[in-house]
Protein backbone atom coordinates (compact mmCIF):
# COMPACT_ATOMS: atom_id res chain seq x y z
CA UNK A 1 0.00 0.00 0.00
CA UNK A 2 1.49 3.41 -1.11
CA UNK A 3 2.51 6.14 1.27
CA UNK A 4 -0.78 8.20 -0.01
CA UNK A 5 -3.56 5.79 0.41
CA UNK A 6 -2.11 4.67 3.92
CA UNK A 7 -2.52 8.03 4.84
CA UNK A 8 -6.12 8.26 3.35
CA UNK A 9 -7.08 5.55 5.16
CA UNK A 10 -5.14 6.39 8.70
CA UNK A 11 -7.26 9.63 8.60
CA UNK A 12 -10.92 6.99 7.46
CA UNK A 13 -9.78 4.88 11.01
CA UNK A 14 -9.15 8.30 12.77
CA UNK A 15 -12.57 9.23 11.91
CA UNK A 16 -14.24 5.92 12.56
CA UNK A 17 -12.46 4.99 15.59
CA UNK A 18 -13.29 8.43 17.80
CA UNK A 19 -13.85 6.19 20.78
CA UNK A 20 -10.60 5.65 20.94
CA UNK A 21 -9.52 9.38 22.24
CA UNK A 22 -10.31 7.93 25.50
CA UNK A 23 -8.84 4.78 24.84
CA UNK A 24 -5.77 3.05 26.57
CA UNK A 25 -2.88 2.95 23.99
CA UNK A 26 -2.07 -0.77 23.30
CA UNK A 27 -4.30 -3.48 21.83
CA UNK A 28 -3.96 -7.38 21.04
CA UNK A 29 -5.47 -9.00 18.43
CA UNK A 30 -5.87 -12.51 17.48
CA UNK A 31 -7.54 -13.35 14.01
CA UNK A 32 -7.50 -15.96 10.74
CA UNK A 33 -4.35 -15.97 9.21
CA UNK A 34 -4.48 -14.08 5.66
CA UNK A 35 -7.77 -12.38 7.10
CA UNK A 36 -7.14 -8.19 7.00
CA UNK A 37 -5.57 -5.95 4.49
CA UNK A 38 -1.84 -5.12 4.62
CA UNK A 39 -2.60 -1.48 5.38
CA UNK A 40 -5.49 -1.85 8.00
CA UNK A 41 -3.42 -2.41 11.30
CA UNK A 42 -0.92 -0.07 10.67
CA UNK A 43 -3.61 2.66 9.22
CA UNK A 44 -5.41 2.43 12.80
CA UNK A 45 -2.51 2.82 14.70
CA UNK A 46 -1.12 6.04 13.02
CA UNK A 47 -4.77 7.44 13.29
CA UNK A 48 -5.59 6.27 16.55
CA UNK A 49 -1.93 5.95 18.64
CA UNK A 50 -2.88 2.78 19.09
CA UNK A 51 0.08 0.12 19.17
CA UNK A 52 -1.07 -3.09 18.08
CA UNK A 53 0.02 -6.73 18.62
CA UNK A 54 -1.60 -8.64 15.94
CA UNK A 55 -0.58 -12.40 15.88
CA UNK A 56 -2.85 -14.98 14.02
CA UNK A 57 -4.00 -18.65 13.96
CA UNK A 58 -5.49 -20.94 11.22
CA UNK A 59 -8.18 -23.68 12.72
CA UNK A 60 -10.46 -22.59 15.17
CA UNK A 61 -9.11 -25.55 17.46
CA UNK A 62 -6.05 -22.85 18.39
CA UNK A 63 -8.31 -20.32 19.24
CA UNK A 64 -10.44 -22.41 21.40
CA UNK A 65 -7.58 -24.12 23.23
CA UNK A 66 -6.33 -20.34 23.87
CA UNK A 67 -9.53 -19.16 25.28
CA UNK A 68 -10.03 -22.00 27.20
CA UNK A 69 -7.03 -21.35 29.47
CA UNK A 70 -8.63 -17.82 30.75
CA UNK A 71 -5.64 -15.99 29.71
CA UNK A 72 -6.09 -15.67 26.56
CA UNK A 73 -3.64 -12.17 26.36
CA UNK A 74 -6.37 -10.54 23.65
CA UNK A 75 -8.23 -7.80 23.74
CA UNK A 76 -9.93 -8.86 19.93
CA UNK A 77 -10.56 -11.95 18.96
CA UNK A 78 -12.44 -13.66 15.90
CA UNK A 79 -14.39 -16.80 16.18
CA UNK A 80 -16.30 -18.72 13.86
CA UNK A 81 -20.47 -18.72 15.20
CA UNK A 82 -20.41 -22.32 16.33
CA UNK A 83 -17.26 -21.48 18.67
CA UNK A 84 -18.59 -17.90 19.17
CA UNK A 85 -21.84 -19.71 20.65
CA UNK A 86 -20.11 -22.19 22.95
CA UNK A 87 -17.65 -19.54 24.15
CA UNK A 88 -20.79 -17.22 25.42
CA UNK A 89 -21.96 -20.38 26.74
CA UNK A 90 -18.54 -21.13 28.59
CA UNK A 91 -18.58 -17.42 29.71
CA UNK A 92 -15.34 -16.89 27.30
CA UNK A 93 -16.58 -13.39 26.46
CA UNK A 94 -17.57 -9.78 27.87
CA UNK A 95 -20.84 -8.27 26.22
CA UNK A 96 -19.47 -5.69 23.56
CA UNK A 97 -20.67 -1.85 24.21
CA UNK A 98 -22.49 -0.64 21.52
CA UNK A 99 -22.70 3.19 22.16
CA UNK A 100 -18.89 2.81 21.57
CA UNK A 101 -19.76 1.27 18.20
CA UNK A 102 -21.17 3.99 16.27
CA UNK A 103 -20.34 2.37 12.87
CA UNK A 104 -22.24 -1.05 14.41
CA UNK A 105 -25.66 0.77 12.06
CA UNK A 106 -23.52 -0.18 8.60
CA UNK A 107 -23.76 -4.01 9.86
CA UNK A 108 -25.94 -5.95 7.13
CA UNK A 109 -29.30 -7.05 8.87
CA UNK A 110 -30.42 -9.91 7.68
CA UNK A 111 -26.16 -11.60 8.95
CA UNK A 112 -26.96 -10.33 12.82
CA UNK A 113 -30.47 -11.77 12.46
CA UNK A 114 -28.69 -15.06 11.72
CA UNK A 115 -26.10 -14.60 14.08
CA UNK A 116 -28.91 -14.07 16.82
CA UNK A 117 -29.63 -17.80 16.40
CA UNK A 118 -26.36 -18.17 18.24
CA UNK A 119 -25.66 -14.24 20.25
CA UNK A 120 -29.33 -13.63 21.59
CA UNK A 121 -29.47 -10.04 21.10
CA UNK A 122 -26.05 -10.32 19.27
CA UNK A 123 -24.72 -9.08 22.62
CA UNK A 124 -21.12 -10.91 22.30
CA UNK A 125 -20.08 -10.97 18.64
CA UNK A 126 -19.79 -7.99 15.74
CA UNK A 127 -19.87 -9.69 12.36
CA UNK A 128 -16.43 -9.81 10.61
CA UNK A 129 -16.46 -12.04 7.26
CA UNK A 130 -18.98 -14.66 6.33
CA UNK A 131 -18.27 -17.24 3.88
CA UNK A 132 -18.77 -21.07 2.98
CA UNK A 133 -16.73 -24.20 2.81
CA UNK A 134 -16.49 -25.26 -0.49
CA UNK A 135 -13.63 -26.97 -3.16
CA UNK A 136 -11.37 -25.91 -5.54
CA UNK A 137 -9.59 -27.35 -8.47
CA UNK A 138 -6.46 -26.73 -11.00
CA UNK A 139 -8.20 -27.30 -13.71
CA UNK A 140 -6.10 -28.26 -16.28
CA UNK A 141 -4.15 -31.09 -14.27
CA UNK A 142 -7.71 -32.53 -12.58
CA UNK A 143 -8.82 -32.81 -16.22
CA UNK A 144 -5.68 -34.70 -17.25
CA UNK A 145 -5.59 -36.80 -13.90
CA UNK A 146 -9.74 -37.65 -14.63
CA UNK A 147 -9.54 -38.42 -18.46
CA UNK A 148 -12.94 -37.03 -18.38
CA UNK A 149 -15.86 -34.02 -16.88
CA UNK A 150 -16.06 -33.26 -13.68
CA UNK A 151 -19.04 -35.50 -11.49
CA UNK A 152 -22.33 -33.93 -11.51
CA UNK A 153 -22.34 -33.83 -7.83
CA UNK A 154 -18.59 -32.14 -6.80
CA UNK A 155 -18.28 -33.22 -3.97
CA UNK A 156 -17.36 -36.52 -5.54
CA UNK A 157 -14.35 -35.29 -6.52
CA UNK A 158 -12.39 -35.49 -2.66
CA UNK A 159 -15.36 -38.38 -1.13
CA UNK A 160 -15.53 -40.59 -3.76
CA UNK A 161 -12.70 -42.74 -3.94
CA UNK A 162 -12.71 -43.56 -7.86
CA UNK A 163 -12.49 -39.96 -8.75
CA UNK A 164 -9.60 -38.70 -5.33
CA UNK A 165 -7.35 -41.36 -6.35
CA UNK A 166 -6.82 -40.25 -9.62
CA UNK A 167 -6.26 -36.96 -7.81
CA UNK A 168 -3.26 -38.22 -5.42
CA UNK A 169 -0.38 -37.51 -7.93
CA UNK A 170 -1.46 -33.81 -8.47
CA UNK A 171 -1.73 -33.56 -4.86
CA UNK A 172 -4.83 -33.42 -2.24
CA UNK A 173 -5.81 -30.99 1.04
CA UNK A 174 -8.09 -30.96 3.09
CA UNK A 175 -8.28 -28.24 6.36
CA UNK A 176 -6.94 -29.71 9.43
CA UNK A 177 -9.96 -29.19 11.48
CA UNK A 178 -12.40 -31.16 12.49
CA UNK A 179 -14.99 -29.28 13.49
CA UNK A 180 -15.05 -27.60 10.05
CA UNK A 181 -14.72 -30.57 8.17
CA UNK A 182 -16.95 -33.12 9.63
CA UNK A 183 -20.35 -31.35 9.32
CA UNK A 184 -19.46 -31.00 5.52
CA UNK A 185 -18.48 -34.87 5.79
CA UNK A 186 -21.51 -35.42 7.45
CA UNK A 187 -24.03 -33.26 4.66
CA UNK A 188 -22.32 -35.45 2.29
CA UNK A 189 -23.89 -38.91 3.08
CA UNK A 190 -26.82 -37.55 4.42
CA UNK A 191 -26.92 -37.06 7.84
CA UNK A 192 -27.69 -34.45 10.40
CA UNK A 193 -24.26 -31.99 9.80
CA UNK A 194 -24.74 -30.43 13.27
CA UNK A 195 -25.25 -33.78 14.76
CA UNK A 196 -24.66 -34.69 18.48
CA UNK A 197 -25.14 -38.74 17.97
CA UNK A 198 -22.00 -40.26 18.32
CA UNK A 199 -23.27 -42.75 16.07
CA UNK A 200 -23.41 -40.64 12.73
CA UNK A 201 -19.59 -40.24 13.30
CA UNK A 202 -18.86 -43.46 14.16
CA UNK A 203 -21.12 -44.12 10.93
CA UNK A 204 -19.06 -42.03 8.60
CA UNK A 205 -15.69 -43.51 8.98
CA UNK A 206 -15.77 -46.86 6.82
CA UNK A 207 -16.39 -44.56 3.79
CA UNK A 208 -13.73 -41.71 4.90
CA UNK A 209 -11.04 -44.27 5.59
CA UNK A 210 -11.44 -45.26 2.07
CA UNK A 211 -10.45 -41.87 1.06
CA UNK A 212 -7.95 -41.45 3.12
CA UNK A 213 -5.06 -42.90 1.30
CA UNK A 214 -5.33 -40.18 -1.31
CA UNK A 215 -5.42 -36.98 0.64
CA UNK A 216 -1.62 -35.43 0.64
CA UNK A 217 -1.53 -32.39 3.04
CA UNK A 218 -3.76 -31.32 5.82
CA UNK A 219 -3.64 -27.70 6.19
CA UNK A 220 -5.61 -25.13 7.01
CA UNK A 221 -3.53 -22.00 5.66
CA UNK A 222 -0.76 -23.07 3.89
CA UNK A 223 -2.93 -24.82 0.96
CA UNK A 224 -3.34 -20.89 -0.66
CA UNK A 225 0.32 -21.27 -1.35
CA UNK A 226 -0.01 -24.79 -2.43
CA UNK A 227 -2.87 -24.26 -4.74
CA UNK A 228 -1.45 -20.66 -6.37
CA UNK A 229 2.14 -22.98 -7.02
CA UNK A 230 0.32 -25.65 -8.59
CA UNK A 231 1.54 -28.08 -5.80
CA UNK A 232 -2.18 -29.47 -5.02
CA UNK A 233 -4.80 -29.81 -7.63
CA UNK A 234 -7.93 -30.46 -5.21
CA UNK A 235 -8.49 -29.07 -1.98
CA UNK A 236 -11.46 -28.98 0.35
CA UNK A 237 -11.16 -25.38 2.24
CA UNK A 238 -12.83 -21.98 2.85
CA UNK A 239 -14.27 -19.95 -0.27
CA UNK A 240 -12.06 -16.82 -0.05
CA UNK A 241 -8.51 -18.61 0.63
CA UNK A 242 -9.08 -20.51 -2.86
CA UNK A 243 -10.27 -17.46 -4.24
CA UNK A 244 -6.60 -15.74 -2.95
CA UNK A 245 -4.92 -18.76 -4.07
CA UNK A 246 -6.67 -17.95 -7.84
CA UNK A 247 -5.83 -14.08 -7.46
CA UNK A 248 -2.35 -15.11 -6.67
CA UNK A 249 -1.47 -17.69 -9.47
CA UNK A 250 -3.17 -15.18 -11.66
CA UNK A 251 -1.10 -11.99 -10.51
CA UNK A 252 2.24 -14.63 -11.20
CA UNK A 253 1.39 -15.78 -14.28
CA UNK A 254 2.33 -19.26 -13.70
CA UNK A 255 -0.07 -20.69 -15.88
CA UNK A 256 -2.13 -21.87 -13.08
CA UNK A 257 -5.83 -22.13 -13.70
CA UNK A 258 -7.77 -22.43 -10.30
CA UNK A 259 -11.65 -22.84 -10.51
CA UNK A 260 -13.52 -22.18 -7.09
CA UNK A 261 -16.60 -24.55 -7.12
CA UNK A 262 -20.20 -24.26 -5.43
CA UNK A 263 -21.52 -27.55 -5.02
CA UNK A 264 -24.87 -27.81 -3.49
CA UNK A 265 -24.63 -28.50 0.43
CA UNK A 266 -21.69 -25.95 0.81
CA UNK A 267 -21.48 -25.33 4.92
CA UNK A 268 -22.08 -21.52 6.01
CA UNK A 269 -20.35 -19.96 8.92
CA UNK A 270 -19.81 -16.37 10.00
CA UNK A 271 -16.56 -15.19 11.50
CA UNK A 272 -17.26 -12.36 14.30
CA UNK A 273 -14.89 -9.69 16.33
CA UNK A 274 -15.50 -10.47 20.25
CA UNK A 275 -14.05 -9.07 23.50
CA UNK A 276 -12.55 -12.15 25.21
CA UNK A 277 -13.22 -11.79 29.55
CA UNK A 278 -9.71 -11.26 30.25
CA UNK A 279 -8.93 -8.48 27.52
CA UNK A 280 -6.76 -5.70 29.55
CA UNK A 281 -7.90 -2.85 26.80
CA UNK A 282 -11.58 -2.98 26.64
CA UNK A 283 -11.47 0.51 25.08
CA UNK A 284 -8.99 -0.07 22.41
CA UNK A 285 -10.51 -3.03 21.64
CA UNK A 286 -13.86 -0.84 21.02
CA UNK A 287 -12.01 1.44 19.04
CA UNK A 288 -10.13 -1.34 16.56
CA UNK A 289 -13.93 -3.22 16.51
CA UNK A 290 -15.56 0.15 15.63
CA UNK A 291 -12.82 0.71 12.96
CA UNK A 292 -12.88 -2.33 11.45
CA UNK A 293 -17.10 -1.32 10.42
CA UNK A 294 -16.17 1.25 9.10
CA UNK A 295 -17.64 0.93 4.80
CA UNK A 296 -14.35 1.89 2.83
CA UNK A 297 -12.18 0.19 5.80
CA UNK A 298 -14.21 -3.13 5.47
CA UNK A 299 -14.37 -2.90 2.15
CA UNK A 300 -10.70 -2.71 1.47
CA UNK A 301 -10.86 -5.93 4.27
CA UNK A 302 -12.76 -7.87 1.90
CA UNK A 303 -10.61 -6.99 -1.45
CA UNK A 304 -7.64 -8.00 -0.27
CA UNK A 305 -9.13 -11.21 1.66
CA UNK A 306 -11.62 -11.93 -0.83
CA UNK A 307 -14.51 -12.73 1.91
CA UNK A 308 -17.77 -10.94 1.96
CA UNK A 309 -17.81 -8.45 4.61
CA UNK A 310 -20.34 -7.84 7.69
CA UNK A 311 -20.57 -4.72 6.62
CA UNK A 312 -23.56 -3.87 4.18
CA UNK A 313 -22.55 -0.57 3.06
CA UNK A 314 -19.35 -2.00 2.17
CA UNK A 315 -20.49 -3.31 -0.69
CA UNK A 316 -20.41 -0.66 -2.87
CA UNK A 317 -17.13 -0.16 -2.22
CA UNK A 318 -16.41 -3.75 -3.15
CA UNK A 319 -14.48 -4.87 -6.60
CA UNK A 320 -17.63 -6.15 -8.75
CA UNK A 321 -15.95 -9.26 -9.78
CA UNK A 322 -16.27 -10.31 -5.94
CA UNK A 323 -19.62 -9.08 -5.86
CA UNK A 324 -20.20 -11.69 -9.01
CA UNK A 325 -18.62 -14.45 -7.86
CA UNK A 326 -20.68 -16.76 -5.65
CA UNK A 327 -18.36 -18.63 -4.04
CA UNK A 328 -17.44 -15.08 -2.02
CA UNK A 329 -20.85 -13.76 -2.22
CA UNK A 330 -23.38 -16.85 -2.64
CA UNK A 331 -26.75 -16.69 -3.95
CA UNK A 332 -30.06 -17.45 -1.89
CA UNK A 333 -29.94 -20.33 -3.69
CA UNK A 334 -26.98 -21.46 -2.39
CA UNK A 335 -27.76 -20.29 0.99
CA UNK A 336 -30.77 -22.22 0.59
CA UNK A 337 -29.01 -25.21 -0.52
CA UNK A 338 -26.32 -25.28 2.18
CA UNK A 339 -25.99 -25.43 5.74
CA UNK A 340 -24.97 -22.87 8.98
CA UNK A 341 -22.75 -24.95 11.31
CA UNK A 342 -23.62 -24.94 14.77
CA UNK A 343 -22.84 -25.20 17.99
CA UNK A 344 -22.82 -29.51 18.85
CA UNK A 345 -22.06 -30.39 22.78
CA UNK A 346 -18.60 -31.05 23.97
CA UNK A 347 -19.28 -34.56 24.17
CA UNK A 348 -19.82 -34.26 20.46
CA UNK A 349 -16.63 -32.35 19.86
CA UNK A 350 -14.47 -34.92 21.92
CA UNK A 351 -15.34 -37.34 19.97
CA UNK A 352 -14.82 -36.37 16.48
CA UNK A 353 -11.46 -34.87 17.73
CA UNK A 354 -10.91 -38.41 18.64
CA UNK A 355 -11.92 -39.83 15.43
CA UNK A 356 -10.04 -36.96 13.18
CA UNK A 357 -6.79 -37.83 14.58
CA UNK A 358 -7.43 -41.69 13.67
CA UNK A 359 -8.43 -40.54 10.18
CA UNK A 360 -5.50 -38.61 9.99
CA UNK A 361 -3.15 -40.97 11.10
CA UNK A 362 -4.68 -44.08 8.76
CA UNK A 363 -5.72 -45.77 11.91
Amino acid sequence: MNTMRLCALAATLAVAATSAQAAGKELNVYNWSDYIAEGTVPAFSKGTGIKVRYDVYDSMEVLRAKLMTGRSGYDVVVPTNNTLDLGIKAGFFQPVDKSKLPNYKSLDPELLKLMSQFDAGNKFGVPYFWGVITLAINEDKVKKALGGPLPANQWDLFFKPEYVSKLKGCGVSVLDSPSEFFPVALKYYGKNPNSDAEADYQGVMPALKTVRPYITRFSSSGYINEMAGGDVCLALGYGGDLNIAKRRAEEAKNGVKINVLMPKGVAIWVDSMAIPKDAANVESAHAFINAMLDAKTAAANANAVTYAPGVLSARPFVDKKYLANRSIFPTADDVKNGFIMQTVSPKTIRTYTRLWQSFKTGR
